[in-house]
């Protein structure tokens, strides 16, 4: 455990990678212009994971944290196909809200842990960076056909249906 196990955790985990990806993909390609409106959507989804992270610490149960996490998949990825442009602080809450369920699965799993501080920090760089490379991804897919970003955002939609269907 500690900054390396939690930096780690994100990029190993398809269900994280997908999501953290798939919001600066969302992000960029939603954007007007480059700028710090690209930075509401990973922001907001990178402070409210550690939001939910804290009180998942504090073992406060908060039901349907999976079905949430899943569903955050299939949210990002019709952002991704869709394009929508959400400005804003509207954005940040957005992804936001999602980004608490995975932060408590976190809080959750690292309770009691004399690390946890340590690793929420790790996965916290590794969210940032993650987000970065979907901004990046996203950038640079705004010159491609359109299908192509779409067909990335279909296959985190198709990710996420599967992990809804798992936990039926």
């Amino acid at each position: 455990s500690g900054f390396l196990t939690g930096f780690l955790h994100p990029i190993g985990g398809m269900d994280h990678l997908a999501a953290m990806v798939s919001v600066g993909l969302w992000s960029a390609l939603a954007a007007r212009r480059a700028g710090p409106a690209l930075l509401w959507g990973p922001l907001g989804f990178a402070s409210m994971l550690l939001v939910g992270a804290l009180i998942g610490l504090q073992g406060i149960a908060i039901p349907a944290v999976e079905p949430m996490i899943a569903a955050s998949l299939l949210v990002t990825g019709l952002l991704v196909v869709s394009r929508l442009r959400v400005q804003g602080i509207a954005a940040a809450l957005i992804v936001g809200v999602f980004a608490v369920f995975h932060g408590l699965a976190h809080g959750y799993e690292l309770a009691g842990s004399p690390s946890a501080l340590h690793t929420l920090a790790g996965m916290l760089t590794a969210t940032v960076l993650l987000h970065a490379a979907g901004l990046t991804l996203g950038w640079a897919l705004r010159s491609t056909p359109v299908w192509v970003p779409r067909i990335a955002g279909a296959a985190v939609v198709f990710f996420g249906s599967v992990i809804l269907l798992q936990l039926a």
